[in-house]
């Protein structure tokens, strides 16, 4: 019964139109990663420049720091490596009840899995379409260029296509025709430096995992829940002293209960006079070392870039930003924020928008299908309850029950239309 009502819950939850809406959604982002690549291979344009001009002028280090292969393995290997042993230990946390089926468990953990990677894919796939694209389009000399270029001394009147002579010095602009390499590629990649594709990607790919890091070790600047301390005594130093000082009732508590009172009652109480300092505080620093490990190994492959050559400051400095707006938002498209979203992705789309919203709709969760979807799953495995004699019991929640079977039976869901539920007819 338990597993027919299961696997009801996750054929509802889990359509074949949900499915390949996701299915999609990998296609494209793999599509973006391969027309990266394609961008990376093309011609692109050749900047004029000054024979004379010694940011241009470095040796041509045959030996990089990091090289493409290794780059690959650091900003793509390792972050998926990574998410999915932290997923496979972590997920779902502690907070799953005891007797909870492993099917539900599992459930979770590969959804976790798969949209992480799906981030992980926009983020690098994106930072890379984009510099990619820039690179062609701007077609900016690379500091090494000369040295890859090999240009034509002999006869380099003949290239020459604007400037104007300096006396001691020479002001001519010379296009890349005058270059003598035969090797076509070397020559191609002296004409991308800006911006940064080693930083762009490893900001984008490493940055990523530093959030997914800090998501799920709850590590974060701490933070008091709006209205979870609307007392202004609980700002002082001993705000449980404070009444002491004050005008206080007979019986000890300001809200006017005494101690035949329930114990939950006095808790109430206590939790108003707490201390705003009590209600956070700073996660070990072990896990914020652990969280800043992949944003340390971007910055160093970015600053290997200045090293070797292959790029002057500016160029990596944007390559870089790019690489960071895009592990943002990518962690952001598929991820609740880090203070309040405690870890979690976000939940699938609904099978009703898997791949349209409209006007009207308040993004792409039907609220009344889900809570439906979820509420087969809490039927189908009620909560237990341990009884004073050691062995677990089911216990039926009505309100849980009324919350989910009730409260979204209207015919309207959309904001617009809730009035509609109430026999409101305002326009």
């Amino acid at each position: 019964m338990a597993a027919t009502g299961t696997a009801a819950a996750l054929r509802q939850q889990f359509s074949i139109p949900l499915i390949a809406s996701y299915i999609i959604d990998w296609i494209l982002l793999a599509g973006l990663a391969v027309g990266s690549y394609v961008l990376g291979n093309i011609k692109p344009n050749f900047r004029n420049f000054s024979l004379a001009d010694p940011n241009i002028a470095f040796p041509f280090a045959d030996h990089e720091t990091f090289s493409n292969k290794l780059l690959f393995v650091c900003c793509g290997v390792i972050p998926v490596i990574v998410v999915f042993v932290v997923t496979l230990i972590f997920v779902p946390g502690g907070t799953v009840p005891k007797g909870t089926p492993a099917l539900l468990v599992w459930k979770r953990k590969l959804w976790e899995l798969q949209i992480t990677w799906l981030g992980l894919l926009m983020a690098v796939g994106s930072a890379w379409f984009f510099v990619s694209g820039l690179k062609n389009m701007c077609g900016k000399p690379r500091p090494d260029m000369l040295s890859r270029c090999k240009p034509d001394m002999a006869n380099a009147d003949k290239y020459i296509v604007g400037g104007f002579q300096i006396t001691g010095a020479n002001g001519h602009l010379y296009s890349a025709a005058i270059c003598t390499e035969t090797d076509e590629s070397k020559l191609w990649d002296g004409f991308r430096s800006y911006p940064s594709g080693h930083a762009s990607a490893s900001a984008g790919g490493l940055i990523y995992l530093s959030l997914f890091l800090a998501s799920k070790f709850a590590v974060t600047l701490p933070w008091i829940m709006p209205g979870s301390s609307d007392n202004a005594s609980s700002h002082g130093a001993f705000p449980s002293r404070l009444g002491q000082a004050e005008a206080r009732p007979q019986n000890g508590y300001e809200d006017g209960h005494d101690a035949s009172w329930p114990l939950s009652a006095k808790r109430s109480t206590n939790e108003k006079i707490q201390g705003a300092r009590m209600r956070a505080a700073a996660p070990p620093v072990f896990l914020l070392v652990i969280t800043l490990v992949p944003f340390c190994l971007a910055i160093t492959i970015s600053a290997s870039r200045w090293f070797n050559y292959r790029h002057h400051g500016f160029d990596i400095l944007f390559g870089f930003l790019i690489g960071t707006i895009c592990a943002i938002y990518s962690f952001r498209y598929y991820h609740m924020p880090i203070q309040d979203g405690a870890g979690w992705a976000w939940g699938p789309r609904s099978s009703a928008r898997a791949f349209w919203a409209g006007v009207g709709n308040v993004g792409f969760v039907n609220a009344r299908s889900d809570h439906v979807a979820e509420s087969a799953d809490m039927q189908a495995y009620p909560p237990t309850a341990v009884s004073r004699g050691g062995n677990q019991r089911s216990v039926q929640h009505p309100e849980a029950t009324s919350q989910y079977n009730g409260q979204y039976s209207a015919e309207y869901e959309d904001v617009e239309l809730q009035r509609l539920n109430q026999g409101d007819n305002r326009v």
